[in-house]
């Protein structure tokens, strides 16, 4: 009679968000990475664009909707769908992004039995420019879901210590992690002398032109407006700038404001200076030809746009707010400037216009930031000792 102990099967992980994009910009890499360390990993979320290409990778999507709308009654049933869903998986583990999800996806653990609840807060939503009464309502809703929660991970040290003062997590459930990009592929010397001009007649900008371009979402937070009015101030010293935006706008957007930005645009008289490539699925290309990157953010977490305009050695300017300025090192790797403000915008993308040693200076001593604090193997290497030790006992349990 054979003696052997069945094999046990695999750790099972459910990663939860609200939409397919959060899972294609930020959450595939993690999700390889733990396959490769031999759990079992699905991704439930809304369906969208972006889907069946997730699928045709290699993942185990789950379509689970997730109302980021204020409706009581939507969000009751994506908790019911939920909570379903986990028990009759029987996942192990459930790591949640985004703060909608990252709430019914807790409470729903935590009703269903999960053994490890992760969350991590990929920028907390509160910010010191919200309004007294809205921003305590998001903290207190941080505080519940940390309740429902075993660990909370953020992608910044000022999140981390935020938190903790704010008494959202107890200092030894929460821990930085940080954001990560691929280093390799995000890399300047991928694109040649040839390979520039070829970009630049596919956005139609001419062959000397200075570039200055954002890469995000079409929402007003981001900051376009201001980008808007810097632009309009800076062609006054330099006429033949162009003003490159990279991105669109995603169905989930409640905030979205294409119409008023064209029509701002307009108003200013740049529709001939302002070039919308829409959503692209690889920004390299076209950060190779920005001389200068904004990204003049009201609210970030770590925002990888700029990590990725930053290994691109870019010459980037950024909001002083948490995420940007943990990034950029003032006056060494880039500059940092006012929330809401076009002119320091505008001065500071008219400084790297016209001295382009300070941007090519800038913009190695950026790439050099990158690679030696957020690439991202670095980075899975670091996640990856997390789960182990959060799974540690579910392992030897078995």
């Amino acid at each position: 009679m054979s003696t052997s102990k069945p094999t046990p099967r695999p750790v099972r992980v459910l990663q939860m968000c609200a939409v397919d994009f959060t899972v294609r910009q930020f959450l595939v890499p993690l999700v390889e990475r733990l396959q490769r360390d031999g759990y079992q990993v699905s991704v439930a979320c809304s369906r969208g664009p972006h889907f069946e290409e997730l699928i045709a990778r290699g993942i185990d999507m789950r379509e689970n909707p997730v109302a980021r709308s204020g409706n009581v009654f939507r969000h009751a049933r994506s908790l019911w769908n939920t909570y379903r869903l986990l028990r009759r998986e029987r996942f192990d583990v459930i790591h949640v992004h985004t703060p909608v999800a990252a709430l019914i996806g807790r409470l729903a653990a935590r009703l269903g039995g999960v053994p490890v609840k992760i969350y991590t807060a990929h920028g907390f939503y509160f910010h010191d420019q919200m309004s007294g009464l809205a921003r305590n309502a998001h903290i207190w809703l941080e505080k519940f879901g940390a309740v429902c929660g075993d660990y909370i991970l953020t992608v910044s040290d000022e999140d981390r210590s935020t938190a903790i003062k704010l008494g959202i997590a107890k200092p030894d459930r929460i821990e930085t992690i940080l954001n990560g990009i691929d280093t390799r592929h995000f890399d300047p010397d991928r694109f040649s002398s040839d390979e520039q001009p070829k970009v630049r007649t596919q956005w139609g900008i001419p062959p000397h032109a200075p570039v200055a371009g954002m890469v995000g979402r079409l929402v007003r937070e981001k900051g376009f407006f201001e980008f808007f009015e810097a632009a309009a101030r800076v062609i006054q010293k330099f006429p033949e700038a162009r003003f490159l935006v990279v991105g669109d706008v995603l169905p989930s957007d409640y905030d979205a404001n294409r119409d008023a930005m064209r029509a701002r645009i307009e108003g200013l008289g740049l529709k001939e200076r302002i070039i919308f490539t829409g959503l692209i699925q690889d920004t390299a290309p076209a950060l190779s030809i920005m001389d200068v990157f904004c990204l003049p953010s009201y609210r970030e977490g770590m925002p990888v746009s700029l990590l990725e305009a930053m290994a691109m050695g870019s010459a980037c300017v950024a909001t002083d707010i948490r995420g940007c300025r943990e990034e950029i090192v003032d006056g060494e790797s880039g500059y940092l400037i006012p929330t809401k403000e076009s002119q320091p915008l505008a001065d500071r993308i008219c400084d790297f216009f016209g001295s382009p040693d300070l941007a090519r200076r800038m913009g190695y001593a950026a790439r050099q930031r990158v690679l030696d604090h957020f690439d991202i193997d670095k980075i899975l290497d670091h996640q990856s000792a997390i789960y182990e030790r959060l799974t540690r006992d579910l392992r030897t349990g078995r």
